[in-house]
């Protein structure tokens, strides 16, 4: 009986363990409620740089701000414009506080683990913009 035991409670460890791994597999597309892991690119959002007019409100705005476009699920049609995220470079360990204007369109080319940033939070996470897609992790702040 004893090993019968043994041999449940085994099971049962291996079930966890599988579950657990399933759930970190996950991780990158989370929904932003704990760090949930993406790539960072770099996005203008000024009048005459690659994209258009913010998804947020139609406007352009500076690179001099604190600014992000998510994935299209995580921008979740719209509820998370004009919302702080928190976002953090893997490479430097430094936080950011960013306002959502944008959404980076995952049905037109846009991958769906994306948060794409102003100028203005690379070097706030002192990162090199020119490298154009680095680890970092984000949540609602």
């Amino acid at each position: 009986m004893a090993s019968a035991n043994k041999i449940a409670v085994l099971a049962a460890l291996v079930l966890l363990l599988q579950a657990s791994s399933c759930a970190v597999a996950r991780r990158p597309f989370g929904n932003g409620d704990g760090d949930t892991l993406a790539v960072m690119t770099v996005n203008g959002f000024q009048k005459g740089e690659e994209g258009g007019p913010s998804e947020c409100d139609g406007n352009y705005h500076s690179d001099k701000l604190p600014l992000a476009a998510l994935s299209t699920g995580w921008y979740a049609k719209g509820a998370r414009c004009f919302k702080k995220i928190r976002i953090t470079s893997v490479q430097t360990g430094r936080s950011v506080e960013a306002i959502v204007v944008d959404e980076c369109d995952s049905r037109h080319g846009c991958k769906d683990n994306i948060v794409d940033t102003s100028k203005a939070i690379w070097e706030e996470l002192g990162l090199d913009t020119n490298i154009g897609e680095v680890p970092v992790t984000w949540s609602d702040a």
